[in-house]
């Protein structure tokens, strides 16, 4: 399924628990993003309820639904998981797994089809951004993160994810390995002179664009600025 980079490619990551707090900053960020990501840390905390009192429906066409949980267990709990998910909230986007193998990629697809036109697109995540070479080397991945991520991103792309979550460093080898068609997102974006932060594989705003990317998260660079909506415009303006 294909999606073109829309006019504004930034999903903005609202990492906290206060509903409040959540709700403020996505009504701060209409119209100088492109949608909001809500995670683990705030649905573990406020579940469905909280996410439909941050973006009621009356604004999910202005700020689209990006849902972070990245799914991975026995293929039925993963389908179950994206049916309720979808039933309940309406994403845009849900992420999952994709080292949870092909089974379990193509039951959270074939229980997403169920809502026609209205499912949630997946998206598989390959290796997060905090991980380096020698994170995965611990876990006893060998051939670094590259060679991981492809091999992850043809098992997904393959078994029915719409798209990929990876590094902006992994943009060109997907682009080589799977083409124009998937979604790539990419988180680990710091604007030029940010902190990295926990990310350890990051690019730029502008890079990342350049590479081949559809959408960026990006949270903290717009999030705990004294303006998000100006940092955000910023962004944009950075990507031109």
């Amino acid at each position: 399924m294909s999606d073109p980079v829309s006019s504004n490619p930034i999903f903005v990551a609202i990492d906290t628990d206060d509903v409040a707090t959540a709700r403020d900053l996505a009504l701060t960020l209409a119209g100088s993003v492109g949608g909001i990501k809500l995670g683990k840390q705030f649905f573990m905390a406020n579940g469905p309820q909280g996410v439909h009192d941050v973006l009621p429906e009356a604004i999910r066409e202005q700020l689209p639904l990006f849902i972070d949980l990245k799914l991975h267990d026995i293929p039925n709990t993963v389908a179950g998981a994206v049916t309720s998910l979808a039933r309940s909230l309406a994403p845009a986007f849900l992420t999952l797994h994709a080292s949870g193998g092909a089974a379990m990629v193509a039951a959270a697809r074939e229980a997403a089809e169920k809502f026609g036109a209205a499912r949630p697109k997946l998206l598989a995540v390959t290796v997060l951004t905090s991980m380096s070479d020698s994170d995965l080397a611990d876990t006893g991945v060998s051939g670094g993160a590259e060679e991981q991520v492809v091999r992850l991103g043809r098992l997904a792309i393959a078994n029915g994810a719409d798209g990929l979550v990876c590094s902006p460093k992994e943009i060109a080898p997907l682009r080589a390995a799977l083409g124009g068609e998937p979604l790539l997102v990419t988180p680990g974006i710091r604007p030029a002179g940010a902190a990295l932060g926990d990310q350890k594989r990051v690019m730029t705003p502008a890079e990342a664009m350049r590479a081949g990317a559809s959408r960026m998260v990006i949270g903290r660079p717009i999030t705990g600025a004294d303006d998000p909506a100006a940092a955000a415009m910023a962004i944009l303006e950075e990507i031109g």
